[in-house]
């Protein structure tokens, strides 16, 4: 029950998830206003689809 509450408490690598919200976010907001950048920005997010999709298997 200790670990279960400890593992709860845990915010460890928090500061990871809310630094890619923030970056998706951005992007987001840049594709909306320059719509040049647009295409550029779903190429990365594909790429980074693709590795993910391969990583897990």
């Amino acid at each position: 029950m200790k670990c279960l509450i400890q593992f709860a408490k845990d915010d460890q690598g928090q500061d990871l998830i809310e630094y890619a919200l923030m970056a998706g976010f951005v992007a987001v907001a840049a594709g909306a206003l320059m719509p040049s950048v647009s295409s550029s920005i779903s190429k990365v997010f594909s790429k980074i689809q693709s590795l993910l999709a391969n990583a897990a298997g």
